[in-house]
């Protein structure tokens, strides 16, 4: 199997209980199956295995949840900001997403992509200061996952992201025309996709996208009110922001073939950035509150097909501001 990764992929290290926003805080954890069954093998007089039981639930989806702690606190993060379970029982067995978090992996049959996510504040800053957004291939002995996903589909998404790359990077021109010949491209390529009629949906302003239903951090809040609408900044942070948000999602076309809606969020990720802070800590609480909510992200998802004020006509006139 082949191997994609950014090249500080390896550079990244947790700093657990030093960390200023704690992934184990603020939101829900789903408890994976894998994990359940462990859970089901360990001594019921240990101490973690009546926590375990005692605080597993149901959310509204179905799916097995963590209850959380007052402050919206995981039930094992300690007075140390140090988890309890991954003490107890180790690493190894705490749910999946608490293994794997802040790291994304896409399988696409032969080809494995993995990165790093916006909303933990370390890869964050890692992310936002680099000097280029570059990435590293390697080849395993794995075998390729299996799927049925749409080859020739897969593959004009691959070649055309490089193209979307080339047009982010290209620094003859400033960040704010590089955005928009994105737009102009991705709804080129769109179109012959699948039909994509672009929002129309007048009822919703710009700023209330940001305002989401469910709040992880207040932080968030205060960005969004405080926002100052300004002209973007022609640095490299801006040219990064993109580049994660092409990397991580434009492949995922493949699934629903909307490829337009992927090119508006490495345009949105960089309006963030301008209007509501410029720095690392605002795109990793952007992240972090639509990134890793399922409620904000479906939400978000939908505006960016149906809102006039994320359609390309109004993102395009926000680039030129």
């Amino acid at each position: 199997m082949k191997i994609v990764k950014p090249t500080f992929y390896k550079n990244f290290k947790c700093i657990a209980g030093a960390c200023p926003d704690s992934c184990c805080q603020g939101w829900e954890v789903d408890a994976d199956i894998e994990s359940l069954e462990y859970y089901k093998t360990l001594d019921p007089s240990l101490e973690i295995k009546q926590r375990i039981d005692r605080v597993l639930s149901k959310d509204e989806f179905d799916n097995t949840i963590f209850t959380l702690a007052p402050k919206k606190r995981c039930p094992f993060l300690n007075d140390e900001n140090l988890c309890d379970m991954h003490i107890a029982i180790g690493g190894e067995h705490t749910p999946y997403t608490c293994r794997t978090f802040p790291r994304f992996i896409y399988d696409f049959g032969g080809t494995r992509e993995i990165g790093i996510s916006f909303s933990c504040p370390v890869a964050s800053d890692m992310m936002y200061d680099l000097p280029s957004f570059e990435f590293e291939e390697e080849m395993t002995d794995e075998l390729p996952s299996l799927n049925d996903i749409d080859g020739m589909l897969y593959y004009t998404l691959v070649k055309a992201r490089k193209e979307a790359y080339a047009k982010v990077k290209d620094k003859s021109k400033p960040i704010s025309q590089r955005l928009s010949n994105l737009l102009d491209f991705a709804q080129d390529l769109q179109s012959q996709l699948d039909d994509y009629p672009d929002g129309n949906d007048e009822s919703i302003d710009f700023f209330e996208v940001f305002e989401n239903p469910e709040l992880i951090n207040p932080e968030w809040e205060i960005k969004v009110e405080n926002r100052e609408v300004k002209p973007i900044s022609n640095v490299q942070a801006n040219e990064n922001i993109a580049m994660y948000f092409l990397y991580k999602y434009f492949l995922q076309a493949v699934y629903d073939r909307d490829v337009l809606s992927k090119a508006k969020m490495a345009v949105v990720g960089v309006l963030v950035n301008t209007y509501f802070g410029e720095d690392s800590w605002t795109i990793h609480l952007w992240s972090k509150e639509t990134e890793h909510s399922q409620y904000n992200m479906d939400r978000y998802k939908k505006l960016l097909k149906t809102a006039k004020c994320l359609s390309v006509e109004e993102l395009k006139k926000r680039l030129i501001k």
